[in-house]
């Protein structure tokens, strides 16, 4: 059973920093990647940025490149996204995913992600 939990949110004023963490347990995750998804109030959840566990390779949205930058260490099971330069525009509940891919195909839609954790709220005030 993947379990996926998430923690770093907060309140943050424009063009502050916050750093996500989310531990990851309950697999050997070699054929996965591990993303990052936000949801704001009245909108659908949306694809932020994502990892491949095997080997690293980064993949962003649009609207983060640049100032959002996702990590691992393999060692300690843990996945971490540092965002910079926030905006109000960032505000959402940002939640923690993980997707199964064997052949290590890259998917940003929600449903093409099999584990999510509770999420954790991140608040950027202008």
């Amino acid at each position: 059973q993947v379990q996926l939990v998430e923690s770093g949110g907060g309140l943050v004023q424009a063009g502050g920093s916050l750093r996500l963490s989310c531990a990851a347990s309950g697999r050997t995750f070699t054929n996965y990647f591990m993303g990052w998804f936000r949801q704001a109030p009245g909108k659908e959840r949306e694809f932020v940025s994502a990892i491949r566990w095997s080997g690293g390779t980064t993949y962003y949205a649009e609207s983060v490149r640049g100032r959002f930058a996702i990590s691992r260490d393999t060692a300690v099971n843990t996945v971490w996204l540092q965002m910079n330069s926030l905006k109000p525009e960032d505000t959402a509940v940002y939640y923690c995913g993980a997707r199964y891919s064997p052949i290590g195909v890259m998917r940003t839609r929600v449903d093409d992600w099999g584990y999510w954790g509770q999420g954790t709220q991140v608040t950027v005030s202008s």
